[in-house]
């Protein structure tokens, strides 16, 4: 949480084959303070509820950001349809945190769609840059954030390269999601692993040595305390013991 902080958890849920099911898979309803959670599809569907007002349906390609600030109920499911028809679930969902100063603000959501993101082409073969936060070679992503976080999703042909530049001092990283990349001219990465970038430079680049998406995490570093326990991310124990107060007395809202 430290060293990657705003970046306290990323849960990569790899390519899975999902056999149709009249149930509908997923999380029921439960609390979060302190942070935002952002989902990224890849393949599949999700249906999402919360206690703010916030849902609908995140489709391939689209992303959710949800802010869970100072207290929200939500839950999180298979779409019925793709429940009922099985098929690839491909995700990511990253908890970024909140600065102190803002933890307990009114949540939100932000539903943005694939069409929505900022794109930088590259080459010629249709390799591109979407952009979902923050901005990549001057092109802007559509989701509005608390501190400086850039996230965008690199899809790169076999044999295209590009380059990214972030200032020295920010946390970096980044995830394979599908194909394989080439580090710096250096170091190769296959699908489904996770790159951390030490913090003594301001660029590195990436070719593909198959197509590939790579997902790139990159934000100016909080540097406050944390304190977390289960779906609370505060600054002091005393504010965790308060989020559980509060949800008892059922501060966080409503959610069936």
């Amino acid at each position: 949480m430290h060293r990657l902080n705003p970046f306290i958890m990323l849960d990569y849920n790899a390519a899975v084959y999902f056999p149709p099911s009249t149930k509908q898979r997923g999380v029921g309803v439960h609390p979060h303070r302190g942070f935002e959670t952002v989902t990224i599809a890849y393949q599949g569907k999700i249906e999402h509820q919360d206690s703010s007002g916030g849902g609908g349906i995140i489709e391939e390609g689209e992303v959710q950001w949800m802010t869970a600030a100072k207290g929200i109920l939500h839950k999180e499911f298979h779409e019925k349809k793709f429940s009922a028809q099985g098929g690839i679930f491909q995700m990511v969902q990253l908890w970024v945190n909140l600065p102190a100063k803002y933890k307990m603000s009114p949540p939100k959501y932000q539903a943005i769609k694939d069409q929505d993101m900022g794109v930088y082409p590259i080459g010629n073969q249709g390799s591109l840059v979407k952009i979902i936060s923050g901005s990549y070679k001057g092109v802007k992503g559509p989701a509005s954030t608390f501190s400086p976080v850039t996230l965008c999703n690199a899809l790169l042909k076999k044999g295209d390269q590009t380059d990214f530049e972030f200032p020295s001092e920010y946390v970096c990283a980044a995830v394979v999601i599908d194909g394989s990349v080439l580090i710096n001219q250096k170091e190769k990465v296959a699908a489904h692993h996770f790159i951390l970038f030490e913090q003594d430079g301001s660029t590195f680049s990436v070719s593909a040595t198959e197509d590939c998406i790579l997902l790139v995490l990159a934000a100016e570093p909080l540097h406050e305390p944390i304190a977390s326990y289960g779906p609370f991310v505060m600054n002091t124990r005393q504010e965790i013991q308060e989020a559980f107060e509060d949800y008892n007395r059922g501060a966080f809202g409503y959610l069936d």
